[in-house]
């Protein structure tokens, strides 16, 4: 009788093909992580203590204009023009009594507390934003350290003499007259610019995610 028991070494192994398609994964060291995922957003470091940098820009900024408004108030007569470069620029000492453009310079005092009051809000405001800002982020923090050191001068201006000491005339003439301002005025100013700058142009940059 032929025998129906076959040898084992005989038998094939029962094997099945898994036809099913894999997924659409990069090869990162792990099977679950999906390609889109390449794309990093870069970690944003803070100034934290380098804050104390741009701190000293703000003080040179104050000194500077606490000085220039010394000379101004020993060398120049209240409201006599000096002339420095003929017809643009003049030293003529003022005071404003109010903001920029001499706006509420008429009221009845009540305005000297309350612009203090702002710019002691704005320079704190700006101290702590100082330390939060981009590492990365020179121009942000260069504009800021401006606007925060002529906010401090100007502050101490309505604190010590009620008003604020400007000196800086720029006209043409006598057809045109630019409000007379100083050099904490300057450092808002150009600071207000560096920040507007940043944010139309560099700080979407700083977010972009990487490859």
């Amino acid at each position: 009788m032929p025998n129906s028991t076959e040898p084992a070494e005989n038998k094939q192994p029962n094997t099945k093909t898994n036809k099913s398609p894999e997924p659409a994964h990069a090869t990162t060291g792990s099977s679950s992580t999906p390609k889109g995922r390449l794309t990093k957003t870069p970690k944003v470091l803070a100034n934290g203590s380098r804050a104390f940098t741009w701190y000293l820009l703000s003080l040179v900024v104050v000194i500077i204009d606490q000085w220039t408004k010394w000379l101004a108030e020993t060398k120049l007569t209240f409201h006599e023009p000096v002339p420095v470069i003929e017809p643009f620029l003049n030293w003529t000492l003022a005071y404003n009594y109010g903001a920029a453009f001499s706006f509420l310079a008429d009221a009845g005092g009540w305005q000297k507390w309350f612009f203090s009051g702002l710019a002691l809000l704005m320079s704190l405001f700006l101290i702590g934003y100082l330390i939060k800002a981009p590492r990365t982020a020179k121009l942000l923090s260069t504009g800021l350290a401006l606007v925060l050191g002529g906010a401090v001068g100007n502050l101490i201006d309505r604190l010590l003499h009620g008003h604020v000491i400007d000196f800086i005339h720029v006209h043409n003439a006598d057809v045109w007259h630019y409000p007379i301002f100083n050099i904490a005025d300057m450092g808002i100013s150009i600071g207000v610019a560096m920040i507007v700058i940043d944010m139309l142009f560099l700080e979407k940059k700083r977010e972009m995610p990487r490859v």
